[in-house]
């Protein structure tokens, strides 16, 4: 806690007969003159107040900073760098297993160090959730749960054992076992607190619940009051062992709802929504903040589905006050009872809790009358890019058209062995699925009551959809069996498939033979409908190419169509028993219908399913692990291998010099997102990552996926900047991850492009558009770029998370000048890039130069912003990156 504590604001709170103590924001504001209109302070700024007060030591955190949080409340905005402790850590397996593998890496270097490996530990509470590697490889059978379970455990064993290993072996770290949920959902339900408490002494301190996730949807914790967002995995190992995140103090959209969501609309509806009007408005780098009168109809599960978003509307968070609402969503969901009065005894001390007509002053501000929303879908793949429900029809065909495929809309390709035809636009996807909207009771529960109406009108799936169920935990099922819905559901093929992040992340598994040889055979542009927050191309199935997405009872009404071209308010999903034409309206159940379902969900499903999280089923606790500080690497195992990274741990930190005749690895343009650069999805045979697991004895059948890869550097190496979908300019009309061999021409894979240059000791750079590195925060898309020997990207804006990756793994990000770019400066790829002006004293935000050197002789020259923002990230950057700092301070000691 405050060592300094300046303004005196230590103080104590009695509840239920127990003594916390806490740093009190209206004593500060008591103190601080700029404070003493403290009630107009942004929610999610007086978390940060607290956060600078409790951890005020002089150093780190100093009596300016928060000042200058004080100051914000009347300018709206700083340009002061902050450093933030979160309490805690969540991770899920893709991007938790390099974790993982790199603090069993930083225990190796410091046992060759001669020194204790059990100095690494996380010094935060970590929570590990396993949801990402279950794929859909069985589906629309009643053995589709258990058969894709047992199929999981096989393609994971050597994950899952590094992992039991790492649970015995880290103190402060618990890893909740496969097939329990996704991690978003198991943080709502359970993991989060709200009120957050730390034992000191003989002391209980009380704080607000605080976090950051190695995956970028942790913001949907946003929707119960708990300030959390998404940093890329090597941020987090950074938090975990003790150092803050250095952040710049943040702009505060506020976004005011007033009004109540109308008849036969979603909360899915509403968020895509928000997330085209938010993404209009531009909040990269800010928080959200939502207020206003329509709050108190709007149920936790909804604000969860629009906190859940934030990076697809761009914000760093979407934050939600605690109110009345939050607590009865935790007596819902099986919190106890001394928890639930410390939450409202904390929030409303510190003037945190949320009353209807509270009017915060924010940066800037939005409205939306939640009686506009319509029932809508975003794609065909971007989640901004929302679609009224009458008008997918049409968006479709302009889809069609931009792929130079207008001609082709009567277009259709015979299925073998069926008696049915594909056609541009057919539906072969159709899955609930991922953590945006399967933790609302109220578009689960209309999904079923849907299905329930489809089947008694006796209509049925169309048989070229690929149906499946993954809800985010296992109370969804609870409450769907409770309801009677679950048979409905498992007649149209939406049966239980896993609880996990499946569809949404690329683990759609494969379609079937039939209908991918139709879709090839015929060049058809198909479509996926899923509850899901991404639809990046190539991202959902490498065979469909526009994916939409959609609130649950909407998935399942196009599985029942077939097709995206079509207008569902005006024309029927098919006939009924009698041969009468069925239209959405006759199976869209009311709202009271929705609400009566609703009101079946109780705590005790709650309790029951988390009762023992952390256990584990039979086969998880018998996997055998080894004992010792530091992890047996196995030379045979192509799925964890221990990183090349700290070789040079025990060298002297080499100068910052000059990147002199650097040639082009790739030239992008703009929206490269980092579904675009990191490895995921499927590994194609003869891509390089899949040459090299057959070279190791893996057959194509067992190679499983990227991301559940993730903790073998030399899988995931080769598929950096892989995606089918890329596109990179210095390649005429060729997709995927390809380049040009400077100066011999040569078109090679990027990775063989990239080995070849590291033969011939030449660096490397990339240069792209706008946006660079938007999408997930995945530490492979800032980790595979330096192992590829990239030095610096030179973009014209960053994403917020991947930019600090790239400083995380050593790799400068530069910054065009405003109104420049690539081809602005005539750039081709095929010149020689030197920047100029690196040295040891190396300034956050410096102008340094670049010269192109063409190939006719001539030179460009330009000027290009270094994108290291901060002090911290300058040391980092010198260190070589984030952890290799930390590992030689912890030397050092």
């Amino acid at each position: 806690m405050s060592s300094n504590d300046s303004f005196n604001t230590l103080s104590t709170l009695e509840v239920n007969g127990k003594t916390y103590h806490y740093h009190s924001l209206p004593k500060a504001a008591a103190q601080l003159s700029e404070l003493a209109d403290i009630d107009k302070l942004p929610n999610s700024m007086k978390v940060l107040l607290e956060n600078l007060l409790r951890n005020e030591d002089g150093e780190t955190v100093t009596k300016t900073d928060i000042e200058a949080i004080a100051k914000w409340l009347h300018e709206r905005s700083s340009d002061r760098e902050i450093q933030y402790r979160p309490a805690r850590v969540l991770m899920q397996d893709f991007t938790g297993v390099p974790a993982v593998v790199d603090l069993a890496a930083m225990r190796d270097a410091v046992a060759k160090a001669g020194q204790n490996p059990n100095q690494i530990n996380p010094l935060s509470a970590v929570d590990l959730v396993i949801d990402h590697s279950v794929m859909v490889d069985k589906y629309a059978s009643a053995e589709a749960f258990k058969e894709n379970v047992k199929i999981e455990m096989e393609r994971n064993f050597e994950r899952y054992q590094f992992l039991r290993w790492g649970q015995h072996a880290f103190e402060n770290f618990r890893v909740v076992p496969p097939g329990t949920g996704i991690c978003h959902q198991v943080n709502l339900e359970y993991l989060a607190k709200v009120a957050w408490t730390k034992q000191q002494g003989d002391k209980t301190y009380v704080m607000p619940d605080t976090l950051v996730g190695t995956d970028s949807h942790t913001t949907m914790i946003n929707g119960l009051g708990v300030l959390g967002w998404g940093v890329g995995g090597i941020e987090a190992e950074a938090a975990m062992l003790g150092q803050p995140v250095s952040m710049l103090i943040p702009e505060v959209v506020g976004f005011k709802l007033t009004g109540r969501l109308p008849e036969g609309v979603t909360a899915t509806d509403l968020v895509l929504t928000v997330t085209q009007m938010l993404r209009k408005h531009g909040v990269v780098g800010k928080f959200v903040e939502f207020y206003g009168p329509g709050l108190d109809h709007l149920p936790l599960a909804d604000r969860a589905t629009i906190g859940n978003m934030a990076p697809e509307y761009g914000a760093t968070c979407g934050f939600f006050p605690v109110d009345q609402e939050t607590l009865r969503y935790l007596e819902l969901s099986g919190r106890d009872a001394d928890t639930i009065a410390l939450v409202e005894a904390y929030a409303k001390a510190q003037g945190m809790w949320r009353e209807s007509g509270d009017e915060p002053s924010f940066t800037a501000s939005l409205e939306l009358d939640l009686s506009t929303v319509a029932a809508s879908l975003a794609g065909p793949k971007r989640p901004q890019d929302r679609v009224a429900l009458p008008q997918l029809g049409a968006a479709f065909d302009l889809f069609l058209e931009s792929n130079g495929q207008a001609s082709e809309t009567e277009k259709s390709q015979p299925v073998a062995g069926t008696d049915y035809e594909l056609s541009h636009g057919d539906v072969v996807i159709a899955a609930i699925t991922s953590c945006t909207n399967t933790s609302n009771p109220s578009v689960m529960m209309a999904a079923g009551l849907v299905a329930k109406k489809a089947r008694e009108k006796g209509l049925q799936r169309k048989p070229w959809v690929k149906s499946s169920l993954a809800p985010g935990s296992k109370v969804v099922t609870d409450y769907i069996a409770k309801a009677g819905l679950t048979q409905y559901l498992d007649e149209l093929g939406f049966n239980l498939v896993g609880y996990g992040c499946t569809t949404c992340i690329g683990n759609s598994g494969p379609l079937p033979d039939n209908i991918t040889d139709a879709i090839r055979a015929g060049n058809l542009t198909v479509s996926s409908v899923l509850s899901g927050n991404r639809n990046f191309e190539g991202r959902i199935h490498q065979d469909v190419k526009a994916n939409w997405l959609a609130s649950p009872p909407l998935v399942v009404a196009y599985a029942l169509a077939g097709t995206t071209r079509i207008d569902l308010s005006s024309e029927p999903l098919g006939t009924d028993n009698d041969g009468k034409p069925v239209y959405l309206k006759d199976i869209w159940p009311t709202n009271h219908e929705i609400a009566q379902a609703v009101q079946l969900v109780d705590g005790d499903m709650f309790r029951k399913e988390y009762g023992e999280v952390f256990k584990g089923d039979e086969e998880w606790r018998a996997i055998p692990i080894g004992e010792g500080e530091t992890y047996q690497w196995s030379d045979d195992s192509t799925y964890v291998k221990n990183p090349p990274y700290f070789t040079a741990i025990d060298q002297p930190l080499a100068a910052i010099t000059d990147i002199n005749k650097a040639r082009v690895l790739a030239l992008f343009g703009d929206s490269i997102t980092t579904d675009h650069i990191s490895p995921a999805g499927s590994i194609k045979a003869d891509s390089p990552a899949g040459k090299y697991l057959q070279e190791h004895g893996v057959k194509p059948a067992d190679f499983n996926s990227y991301g559940s890869r993730r903790g073998n550097h030399e899988v995931m190496m080769r598929g950096t900047f892989a995606n089918i979908r890329i596109k990179n300019r210095m390649l005429d009309g060729v997709e995927g991850g390809y380049t040009l061999h400077i100066p011999s021409g040569e078109q090679l894979s990027i990775y063989d492009a990239a080995m070849r240059y590291q033969q011939e000791q030449t660096p490397l750079v990339v240069l792209a558009g706008k946006e660079y590195g938007t999408g997930s925060s995945r530490d492979w898309a800032a980790k595979g770029t330096t192992l590829l020997g990239v030095k610096a990207v030179i973009a014209e804006s960053f994403e917020r998370i991947h930019r600090s990756n790239l400083v995380g793994m050593g790799v400068l990000p530069l910054q065009f000048v405003d109104g420049e770019g690539a081809q602005a400066h005539g750039l081709d790829g095929t010149e020689q890039i030197s920047i100029l002006g690196l040295s040891d004293e190396l300034k956050a935000g410096q102008m340094l130069t670049v010269q192109a050197a063409k190939e006719d002789g001539s030179t460009v020259e330009f000027k290009v912003k270094c994108r290291i923002d901060t002090s911290n990230e300058l040391q980092y950057y010198r260190s070589g990156g984030i952890l290799h700092y930390v590992l030689r301070q912890m030397l050092a000691a």
